[in-house]
């Protein structure tokens, strides 16, 4: 179980399985934007791109576990909490992409809401699949936005798909849904309408 736990946790932003969603709506198991090259952007757009960019190419968040035997552990063994913890620490602390710094990007995701009010979402990370930070763990914090929008938008909820507009920072900050790698002052959110 616990190899499954690390595993899939491990796997889960990147995972392709090649399958849609249900009809109209993104697939719940990939991340929103899917995988491959990312859209150039003209001089003074957002650049469309995908959450595989904002990791770092030599990143592999199982280096550390790749000699462990996951099969010999059950979820009470002192081992199986030990990995867990360290998975966590090497996740919440994931190294950020650092090319794609100061740089003006249009991204999908999902909201996960942290500071909302009657003027509007004030706050919210923006995770690349459904789930993330509320029903599963965080994924890694390479996998996690700030999002500061400049003008509350208002009429989203929790796990809601968004396009987010901005310039991205490589900027780490902690909340109690998550750790993020990036930040971004976003001058656009809107409703994810797939293409």
């Amino acid at each position: 179980m616990v190899g499954v736990l690390l595993l899939g946790a491990a796997g889960s932003s990147w995972a392709q399985d090649g399958g849609a969603g249900a009809a109209g709506s993104p697939s719940l198991s990939r991340p929103l934007g899917g995988s491959g090259a990312s859209k150039a952007a003209a001089p003074g757009t957002f650049r469309e791109i995908k959450w595989d960019d904002l990791v770092p190419q030599d990143w592999d968040p199982l280096k550390q576990f790749k000699s462990t035997n996951f099969s010999v552990m059950n979820d009470s063994d002192p081992r199986a909490t030990e990995m867990l913890k360290r998975m966590r620490e090497t996740w919440d602390n994931a190294p950020t992409n650092n090319e794609m710094d100061g740089v003006a990007v249009r991204i999908p995701g999902y909201l996960v809401p942290l500071e909302d009010n009657k003027s509007g979402l004030k706050e919210f990370l923006l995770v690349p699949y459904f789930g993330a930070c509320i029903h599963s763990p965080p994924p890694p914090a390479n996998q996690i936005i700030h999002v500061k929008p400049q003008k509350p938008p208002k009429g989203f909820h929790s796990m809601d798909t968004v396009w987010v507009s901005g310039t991205l920072k490589t900027l780490r900050s902690d909340s109690y849904m998550g750790s993020s790698g990036y930040r971004m002052d976003a001058v656009s959110v809107e409703a994810y309408v797939e293409k």
